[in-house]
């Protein structure tokens, strides 16, 4: 889902578009669903600025809007403080992501546990047929040694039905995904009978909290990290978010 769509929508046609109703939210929702019906609201709030409402989308971003539905922003609020700037739209997007990704179930997932007491997790969309990505499994054995979680999810960067997709299928259906991932990686080539999976679902998920290329590297904060990050400065990283 891109949110390029709804602005492309709106340039032609918010303007004219007025919805009554009788509670500001119910109003933004009608406003924004004229234009994308499909539009995955999760949740409508008050924003930092008075007059403005918050909509928070499924997978984490968020919108902004009028409320009395008749102006949409997307884009970035910051708040200047003690001469400071904080991005609070990438603050509350990254909650989202992180509500998100966190709630996804571990058999779901294929994990890599931290050796000794775990202090953080790492949650990465890879592609086995990404280079970088076979760069930063190789650390994983680095990371894992430093207390940290590597948690993967699937994202075949060309899609449904390309080499990557077919190979991260593989590696959900074998009865060692971490065996299987690690063979993938090392360019072995893995057989293992078809078999219901979550990596369509998952790719889905992916675009949906705006990966666009792999590896991307979601904290335990929800921040991503787009690419690859050697061992030694991810893990510095990863321990601080957490």
């Amino acid at each position: 889902m891109r949110l390029s769509r709804i602005l492309a929508v709106a340039a032609l046609g918010l303007a004219s578009t007025l919805v009554l109703a009788a509670e500001p939210d119910q109003t933004i929702r009608k406003t924004l669903q004229s234009l994308q019906p499909d539009l995955p609201i999760e949740s409508i709030s008050a924003s930092p600025i008075q007059g403005l409402s918050e909509v928070h989308l499924k997978g984490g971003r968020v919108l902004y809007a009028s409320t009395d539905g008749q102006f949409v922003v997307q884009g970035n609020i910051y708040q200047v403080k003690d001469g400071a700037a904080t991005n609070l739209t990438e603050v509350a997007e990254a909650s989202g992501v992180a509500k998100t990704i966190n709630a996804i179930p571990a058999s779901e997932m294929v994990v890599f546990p931290a050796q000794g007491q775990a202090k953080a997790h790492i949650t990465v969309f890879t592609d086995t047929t990404c280079p970088y990505c076979q760069k930063l499994h190789a650390e994983v054995p680095e990371l894992q040694k430093r207390g940290i979680e590597v948690r993967y999810l699937a994202f075949p960067r060309q899609g449904p039905k390309s080499a990557g997709d077919q190979q991260l299928q593989a590696v959900w259906c074998s009865k060692d995904r971490q065996a299987a991932m690690t063979d993938m990686f090392h360019g072995k080539e893995i057989k293992a009978a078809q078999c219901a999976n979550p990596v369509d679902k998952q790719f889905e998920l992916g675009q949906m909290v705006g990966v666009q290329g792999t590896p991307a590297i979601i904290l335990a904060n929800g921040q991503m990290l787009p690419g690859y990050q050697p061992a030694g400065e991810l893990a510095k990283l990863v321990l601080d978010a957490k």
